[in-house]
């Protein structure tokens, strides 16, 4: 398996600056985990042998006031069963949409000095993860519409 995707490379987040950044935004976040966090040695938590689970609820429950004072809401979250379609090895522990009401508003939060700190539990329990910047529009009777 390929090395994980824990954060947006260069090109990525210069593109994610180029779109509107005074329009609502919701982010698809698909999160693999580690079976143990990994956190570095100057960390509080390193050597406390905490699953990657307990790192990632440390990030969310730690990051949580951020979110909600930049705007932020989840508006969906589900449970990953199987991947019916693609490649079995990109199965997913979690799978949610977060909402911000502008781009503007998720940059303060990644740029926030606070979250900086907090996103280290991110960092030790994520073994792979996605995140794909979605417009939200009203959707239509059929697929795709």
């Amino acid at each position: 398996m390929s090395e994980g995707h824990i954060d947006p490379d260069r090109e990525a987040w210069a593109v994610f600056k180029s779109l509107p950044r005074d329009e609502p935004i919701q982010m698809l976040n698909l999160v693999r985990l580690k079976a143990k966090a990994e956190y570095p040695a100057d960390h509080p938590n390193h050597g406390k042998d905490l699953s990657g689970v307990d790192a990632y609820r440390a990030y969310g429950r730690t990051t949580a006031p951020i979110f909600k004072r930049l705007g932020g809401r989840q508006v969906w979250a589900g449970k990953p069963q199987v991947m019916v379609t693609g490649p079995g090895s990109e199965a997913w522990d979690l799978a949610f949409i977060a909402e911000y009401p502008s781009a503007e508003a998720f940059m303060a939060m990644v740029r926030d000095p606070e979250y900086r700190e907090h996103v280290k539990h991110r960092t030790a329990g994520v073994a792979d993860s996605r995140l794909l910047r979605l417009a939200p529009v009203e959707p239509g009777e059929g697929f795709g519409e």
